[in-house]
């Protein structure tokens, strides 16, 4: 076999990574910095690295963006699927793919009628939602202590209503300053929004009775940051009535829609949220008088209708004529009639009195006194029958109830004595004794609970629960395997060891 022959040739061997490296400083150097146009495809959202994966497409080709973290928070406007957009970016390459991708800077729609169809998409979104719903919208009070204004502080838009309000109503005015336009407009109107509303009742700071959001009137770009998402769902939130008055009267953004009222102007609004003053004090004067009027006239016919009403009153004498006619006559047959009565009584209680004599009295208390005793006789016997029938009665249950308490009480005292000798038994030292431990006593039997308190060659006792045996206190210590002896002589002395004397004719037990 002979070896192939090797191709000559005179370029040199070049890692992947090398030439992957030379192709992206190439691309690098001759699209730096490049503008896109083009429509957003296969867009999902933000990574949950924060970064944003997406490509722009025309109807011939497709590249891949990618649109960081940091950059995307930045966006004005965000990517959206199907949006035709000018990307601004660089152009590199990702080795891992051998592809080429744009990382974008800035992004834009495509002229206006991106911006119009971006705008449609959304508000068909919100209105699906039901924010525009009219049943949502709120009437604004009809003279409000505070007013919120959201805008510029340094814009005509401020001036004017300022001015405007102090035509019509002078008003406490609280301004959240804000940008109207840019990248960062929108956030920071939302806020303000929220801000109001975020107020405390009665705190150091008042809260608004209602809220105006302004602007002076520019292109659909300059007022895009109204048409934000976050704005219209901040101000569909808002628990102020709020009003919105964003550009000129042609102009229309999406937070028209959700307020409470929309102002064709700034000034507009302004005198939407407040009456004018000198209009309201003439009305009011208007309807002072008219109500001075009203009561004048209604006291004049009140006291026209009391004084005809009074001419049909008949007089005092007419009135009590006749009922003073009758007393006359009742007082003069009142004294003939007492006398008569007087008389009768007096007849009455002669004819009683005759039949009345003490003896007769006294044999009517006589008679009454008798039955009277022969009622309480007749009580007493009937109360102690009835009493010996009811212990007659009585005594058997008495009896057995005795039985039964005393009979109950025994066994109750009988279970609690068993209870009671059984935890003695479990507690005594005889039953520690069967379970494998010994007592040591020393020579006048007492207990020995130290071991410091025996001395090398003490004479002790080891009482085990089936009998005892005699032992002797050794001074050396039984080594402990894997453990070094204690160089103290109080360690030494404290672990005395015991070694029990073997009995007559028996061995060392621990020999």
């Amino acid at each position: 076999m002979t070896d192939l022959a090797q191709p000559a040739t005179n370029a040199p061997e070049i890692s992947v990574s090398d030439l992957s490296a030379a192709l992206k400083r190439t691309l690098e150097d001759a699209f730096g910095y490049v503008r896109v146009r083009g429509e957003i495809s296969g867009f999902r959202g933000q990574h949950s690295s924060g970064h944003c994966y997406f490509s722009l497409k025309d109807q011939n080709a497709k590249i891949d963006a990618v649109c960081w973290k940091g950059t995307y928070s930045r966006l004005r406007h965000k990517p959206e699927e199907g949006l035709e957009v000018i990307a601004t970016g660089r152009i590199t390459t990702f080795p891992g793919k051998s592809a080429y991708q744009i990382v974008v800077d800035t992004l834009e729609p495509a002229g206006a009628g991106a911006l119009m169809a971006l705008l449609e998409e959304r508000k068909r979104k919100l209105q699906a939602e039901g924010l525009f719903e009219t049943a949502r919208k709120r009437p604004l009070p009809y003279l409000p202590r505070v007013i919120g204004v959201v805008t510029s502080p340094t814009g005509a838009v401020i001036r004017d209503i300022l001015h405007r309000l102090d035509d019509r109503f002078p008003r406490r005015v609280l301004v959240w300053p804000v940008r109207v336009q840019g990248e960062t407009s929108a956030a920071e109107v939302a806020a303000a929004i929220r801000g109001f509303n975020a107020l405390k009742p009665g705190g150091s700071i008042p809260r608004p009775d209602v809220l105006i959001v302004a602007r002076g009137g520019g292109s659909l770009e300059d007022l895009w940051s109204f048409n934000e998402e976050v704005v219209v769902r901040a101000a569909s939130e808002s628990t102020i009535p709020l009003v919105s008055a964003v550009g000129h009267e042609t102009d229309t953004t999406l937070i028209d829609f959700v307020s409470d009222r929309r102002a064709p102007t700034p000034t507009g609004a302004a005198e939407m949220v407040v009456p004018v003053r000198s209009e309201l004090v003439a009305t009011t004067a208007d309807l002072g008088g008219r109500l001075i009027g009203g009561l004048t006239r209604l006291v004049e016919r009140r006291r026209s209708e009391l004084r005809a009403a009074t001419r049909a009153l008949p007089t005092p004498e007419r009135l009590i004529g006749q009922p003073r006619q009758r007393l006359d006559l009742a007082t003069a047959r009142l004294k003939p009639a007492l006398n008569a009565a007087v008389h009768q009584r007096r007849i009455r209680l002669a004819t009683v009195g005759g039949r009345l004599n003490q003896d007769a009295l006294r044999g009517q208390m006589g008679r009454s006194r008798d039955r009277l005793g022969n009622a309480a006789q007749r009580l007493r016997q009937a109360l102690t029958a009835r009493t010996h029938r009811a212990a007659d009665r009585l005594a058997p249950l008495a009896l057995r109830l005795n039985a039964d308490l005393i009979r109950r009480g025994v066994e109750q005292r009988r279970q609690k004595l068993e209870q009671v000798w059984k935890l003695v038994g479990a507690y005594s030292h005889e039953s520690i004794l069967e379970r494998g431990f010994a007592l040591v006593l020393d020579t006048d039997g007492h207990v020995v609970r130290r071991s410091d308190a025996v001395s090398p060659g003490s004479a002790l006792t080891l009482k085990f629960h089936d009998g005892e045996v005699g032992a002797t206190a050794d001074g050396a210590e039984e080594p402990v395997p894997g453990q070094q002896p204690s160089a103290s002589p109080a360690a030494s002395s404290a672990r005395t060891a015991i070694r029990p004397k073997p009995k007559a004719g028996q061995g060392d037990l621990f020999g």
